[in-house]
């Protein structure tokens, strides 16, 4: 351990070179720093999946992790312009436990305390409001990758290092969102020095958590700190499945208490409104526990055949997953479709990197 921190701490000498101690990063969606990180992500595949795509000129890496968790992985790279360290987190590999994080899609609290591993505890708050919940098999790989992301965090800042960028493309775009919100957590309690500048820019990110995080998550990233961008073409955004039930609603609702308010009508349109209101409810109710059935307990006999020691918390009787952040829509047009047709059998065309560095490039 001693090792890789004296690694890490020298590595981040390197980056005080390019640049002074001051702020360096500014808010904004910047298109040619967004483009630079497409092309360090490439570089997670072989030759076929960066096929195309030049290989950065702006990043040297210098740490590479370990896998860890469910098939977690994430580098260190530096600038070579500026003194601004990049966070690169992996997406889904072809390991069916890389899959296995992703399908493991219950609900949990975004605060709590989960145990990861024998004398491995996460602590985390995500979000401040209790409601706030979040996907617990992208909590799982956050809660393996911080305890290795904050020693050299550190390193970077001893060094010299304050401002971070933060990247992900798919289940890394997931792993981004809630890696932002827990290091923002650390710096509002100060366990991160608040002179550390985030910067956060998923790609083709799936959905985090509920409203409750979403709004939370807003709320902490405005002022341009944090953009998911997204191919309109790409399904793997709309996921997971989201279903809202009269459960999610803010306590103040039409819906909380309709019932009682059916006890003042009539007989007759007391049992009509009753049974409409059954119709309508119900159905989603039921899909909801069917979800967290095969996506929460049944998954998670799979997760534990993994990870022995995990000891997870209750989950949150949600399954209503929302858009979040603030987002740079690539839109695919006529001649993006030319060049990259639908398809019922490659199902990730839209996805790779190369559909999005080529709608990248064309913004103006």
């Amino acid at each position: 351990m001693r090792i890789k921190l004296r690694t890490a701490f020298f590595a981040c000498i390197f980056l005080i070179s390019a640049g002074s101690y001051g702020q360096v990063l500014q808010p904004g969606f910047d298109k040619a720093e967004f483009v630079e990180l497409l092309k360090v992500f490439s570089r997670w595949g072989d030759s076929t999946f960066y096929k195309g795509i030049p290989e950065s000129q702006e990043y040297r890496r210098v740490y590479s992790s370990p896998i860890m968790g469910l098939e977690n992985k994430w580098e260190l790279l530096s600038s070579k312009t500026r003194n601004v360290a990049l966070i690169n987190l992996r997406g889904t590999t072809t390991d069916p436990v890389s899959w296995l994080e992703n399908f493991y899609a219950a609900m949990v609290p975004a605060s709590g305390s989960m145990i990861l591993a024998k004398n491995m505890k996460f602590d985390y708050q995500l979000a401040t409001n209790p409601r706030a919940a979040v996907h617990v098999g992208w909590l799982i790989g956050i809660g393996f990758l911080a305890a290795d992301i904050l020693p050299k965090m550190d390193s970077c800042y001893k060094a010299g290092t304050k401002d971070f960028i933060i990247h992900g493309h798919s289940q890394g775009g997931a792993l981004a969102y809630l890696l932002t919100a827990h290091l923002y957590s650390l710096i509002d309690s100060g366990k991160l020095l608040k002179d550390i500048q985030l910067k956060t820019y998923c790609a083709a990110g799936p959905k985090p958590g509920n409203l409750y995080f979403a709004y939370d998550y807003e709320k902490r990233t405005m002022g341009g700190w944090a953009y998911n961008i997204v191919n309109s073409a790409d399904w793997v955004p709309e996921v997971p499945i989201s279903i809202q039930t009269v459960n999610d609603f803010n306590q103040t609702n039409p819906f909380v208490n309709a019932r009682k308010g059916f006890k003042k009508e009539p007989l007759a349109r007391r049992v009509a409104l009753n049974h409409v209101y059954s119709q309508l409810t119900k159905h989603t109710l039921r899909a909801q526990r069917r979800y967290q059935k095969y996506l929460g307990k049944t998954t998670s006999r799979f997760v534990k055949s993994h990870l022995k020691d995990i000891e997870l918390p209750k989950y949150v009787d949600s399954n209503h997953y929302v858009r979040t952040g603030n987002f740079i829509v690539l839109e695919a047009d006529e001649t993006y479709y030319k060049q990259f047709p639908d398809s019922e059998t490659k199902v990730f065309t839209h996805h790779l990197i190369q559909p999005y560095l080529y709608l990248t490039e064309k913004l103006k």
